[in-house]
């Protein structure tokens, strides 16, 4: 039977851009929505756009306009770029809806009924000139652990400390610039500590319970504390007027908490999409439901998504999220995305450059994986990786087979040879292909897949049908050839569909065929099938257009004159004095977590013909994946001895084209300077480390 699926991405903010950072989410969610869909499944994508709280009011009042009109303005913007990346969503909607005021208003009620809301007396700071009530990020003041100036009122940015508001020193607001004053309001909380509460997270959150990726369900009992120990806090969720939410029935002046309503807006955007399709909302959000619940999120909203929405559902009589699924962020170039590196890239910019968005749905997949570790966009990686794999493999296919179909016979195929070994390849791989779809083991899936892009290009090579259609009574040889290589070409696009959705659209257009299904990896085309002229599919990334896209995206940091100076002063006075440790200048945590250290086996090492001091490594990093680098550790080591050995790698090195070939990385040796203990010590773990460990 069909299994019936309702997925949902976190709700962007309708205060900002779009950029590649959360497109991250989006496209990860989207491959394995379509995958389903292609399936078989009835499978459902909703989201919306978060629309409340103080930042939306705050924002629209410096526009001059009221905030129905900026929301409404920005979900205009929203929707755009992500049908620009072709996200698919089945509704695509807005937390400011009748739908998730009822919702929320039905949830808010059964808590309340149930015992888990109640009132109490809290300080909070004020804005005398704004006359509101001043959220935490709109609180600045000194740090009261190590006095740096300009901190937000709930945690320091330059020591990491976390407080109170209150226990900022010289506290300001960051609206209005006044000093707040400490004023009383009653405010509405849920209950979140009652025991009631910790007895369901405790064994929803458990990894026996598998809702969670076992790093997230450790960081859960993390939260809870040990059995005995209930480390969880009851949750605000109310705040007072002027707010851009909706107001607590019976609450007059009060307002949910954008965060109450805005995973309800799941709900509210599901229950709009139920009204106009005639699907029953209650068969998904009954407690004994047998359909399923997905939730795509970044890692640091989990908190929100693992204890407070499914303790929310279960006792207000809702079914809980059958998975959560958490994804890492997004780096670029190995660092954080960066404005002033011009980094920080959005999404209507990298379109109106001109950039295909395949070629960002294509790389992104072969690097997601069903944990939460981050992942790089490495700029020069992703021309490479995509100039290659999908220009230089796949597309190459069908280019150097269609035109002698269509030029020699007629536009009509040849019957295809089913016992092809190429062909046999994908056919028996589609099942494990869907396994890694399923488990969104995308990288594993397109390393598996181009594997078998590789295979069929063999074929095509082998064959060489540009020169049996220079030769007399090879026409028969011909007609097969090119037959067998678009079949396998065909076969290729069923299970990059869902990667590639408009590619293929092009490729079953192409081919005369109706729209690809998971079940058409196990067809052929058959004989005299007729195809339709070949136009081209996909062009190469043009490294010119990263450099215009970079460029759009700086942000114009120049300095002024006083600013030259002080710098110019600093300098000097840097170079005159002596740094007075051997170790400075020191580096920050995030300095070195930019370095991505991986545990790597030695699959093989040689000789590199004609350089002296270097050795060919193929190291093996888990994954099913290897690295080739190149090592100048030739005068210390027999390369037959260092074959199966343990090291430890530098992962995300870009690319260094050296005149013996690519190297993709950098392995770690100890090497004294002084001379003293001369040689070359390769740095290897203990026993039990496997190849694709992070070092940290």
């Amino acid at each position: 039977m069909p299994r019936k699926i309702l997925v949902t991405s976190a709700l962007p903010y309708a205060n900002g851009a779009i950029h590649l950072g959360h497109l991250v989410e989006y496209i990860q969610t989207d491959i394995w929505v379509r995958f389903q869909k292609m399936s078989g499944n009835e499978c459902w994508y909703v989201c919306a756009d978060d629309t409340h709280g103080t930042p939306i009011m705050l924002r629209a009042e410096k526009e001059g306009i009221t905030p129905e009109q900026l929301i409404a303005r920005v979900h205009g913007e929203h929707s755009r770029d992500f049908a620009g990346f072709h996200v698919g969503f089945d509704n695509y909607y807005s937390t400011h809806s009748d739908e998730t005021r009822d919702c929320a208003n039905n949830i808010y009620g059964k808590l309340k009924s149930a015992g888990l809301i109640e009132t109490r007396t809290i300080e909070q700071y004020y804005d005398p000139v704004k006359q509101l009530f001043l959220p935490d990020r709109f609180i600045k003041g000194e740090c009261p652990k190590c006095g740096a100036k300009d901190q937000y009122g709930d945690n320091c940015e330059s020591c990491g400390a976390a407080y109170a508001p209150t226990d900022l020193k010289d506290p300001y607001s960051a609206i209005s610039g006044a000093k707040p004053e400490l004023r009383t309001s009653e405010h509405y909380f849920f209950k979140l500590s009652d025991p009631r509460c910790e007895t369901f997270l405790r064994q929803y959150t458990s990894r026996d319970n598998g809702v969670l990726q076992n790093e997230a369900a450790n960081k859960m009992q993390e939260w809870l504390g040990a059995p005995g120990e209930n480390k969880l806090t009851d949750w605000d969720i109310s705040r007072d007027a002027p707010y851009f939410g909706f107001e607590i029935p019976d609450a007059p002046g009060k307002y949910f908490y954008v965060w109450l309503d805005a995973p309800i807006g799941y709900m509210g955007s599901f229950k709009n999409l139920c009204q106009r399709n005639g699907l029953d909302f209650d068969e998904y959000f009954k407690p004994d439901s047998k359909t399923e619940l997905y939730h795509f999120i970044g890692k640091d909203i989990l908190y929100f998504h693992a204890l407070f929405w499914p303790a929310e559902l279960a006792h207000a009589g809702f079914r809980t999220p059958t998975k959560i699924f958490a994804h890492g962020f997004l780096t670029v170039d190995g660092a954080k995305m960066s404005k002033s590196r011009g980094t920080f890239i959005t999404a209507e910019s990298y379109l109106n450059t001109g950039l295909n968005p395949e070629w960002l749905r294509y790389y992104y997949a072969a690097k997601l994986s069903a944990t939460m570790e981050d992942i790089d966009l490495n700029l020069d990686d992703f021309c490479a990786r995509v100039n290659s794999d999908l220009v230089g493999k796949y597309v190459n296919i069908a280019s150097r087979s269609a035109g002698f179909i269509a030029k020699r016979f007629n536009g009509q195929l040849a019957p295809a040879a089913a016992d092809l070994p190429a062909i046999k390849s994908i056919q028996e791989a589609a099942a494990r292909v869907a396994e890694l779809y399923e488990a969104r083991e995308f990288g594993k899936a397109m390393r598996e897949i181009m594997a078998l892009t590789d295979a069929a290009n063999q074929y095509v090579d082998s064959v060489k049908p540009w020169e049996l259609a220079k030769q007399e009574g090879k026409e028969v040889e011909l007609h097969a050839a090119c037959s067998n290589a678009l079949n396998l070409f065909r076969l290729l696009s069923v299970l990059l569909k869902p990667i590639l959705p408009v590619v293929v659209a092009k490729v079953e257009k192409f081919l005369n065929i109706a729209p690809l299904a998971w079940t058409d990896t196990q067809s052929l085309l058959a004989a005299g099938h007729a195809i339709n002229t070949y136009e081209h599919l996909m062009t190469r990334v043009d490294p010119k257009q990263i450099e215009k896209l970079v460029e759009a995206n700086k942000e114009s940091l120049a300095p002024t004159q006083e600013q030259q100076s002080q710098q110019r002063h600093a300098e000097h006075q840097q170079n005159e004095v002596k740094a007075e440790s051997p170790w400075e200048p020191f580096c920050n945590i995030d300095d070195f977590m930019k370095v991505d250290l991986r545990i790597a086996r030695i699959a093989n090492a040689e000789h590199v013909e004609g350089a002296d001091k270097l050795v060919r490594l193929t190291l093996d990093v888990g994954n099913n994946e290897t690295r080739n680098v190149f090592a100048g550790i030739k005068a210390a080591y027999d390369p037959a001895q260092l074959i199966g050995r343990l090291t430890v790698m530098v992962a995300n090195l870009a690319p260094r084209k050296m005149k013996f070939g690519l190297s993709e990385g950098m392995v770690l040796a100890a090497s004294d300077s002084t001379g003293k203990t001369p040689g070359i010590f390769l740095l290897s773990p203990d026993s039990g480390a496997e190849p694709g460990m992070r070092v940290k």
